[in-house]
């Protein structure tokens, strides 16, 4: 399945702008953006997929664009779905990055095998 190639690029610049190593990886349909060998950011269908964590993760979901991540048929904690309302203009997806990075700092890696 295809994932939207605007918003991957728009996320490549934004990291890009502010200096942060990361690593694309294509996995369940779409793009992750993969910083510090932790799930961060991505990009799935024309959502932009953001892992905020649990802390304030029910004032976000209050955010314009943002929904539950149910890629599994649950909700995924920790993580939102960000329809293009939400990140269209370059202030609000920088709003989002900002709150990925913030908790990345805080995420476990998962076990490499």
């Amino acid at each position: 399945m295809a994932f939207n190639e605007h918003l991957a690029d728009k996320l490549r610049i934004e990291l890009n702008r502010r200096n942060i190593l990361f690593e694309e990886k294509k996995m369940m349909g779409g793009l992750c953006i993969m910083v510090d060998d932790k799930m961060c950011v991505g990009v799935i269908k024309d959502d932009l997929m953001a892992r905020v964590g649990p802390h304030a993760y029910n004032d976000y979901l209050q955010k314009i664009g943002a929904r539950l991540m149910d890629f599994t048929k649950r909700p995924m904690k920790g993580y939102l779905y960000v329809d293009s309302e939400g990140w269209d203009n370059d202030t609000q997806l920088a709003h989002w990055v900002d709150q990925c990075l913030e908790f990345n700092k805080e995420a476990i890696s998962s076990k490499k095998k």
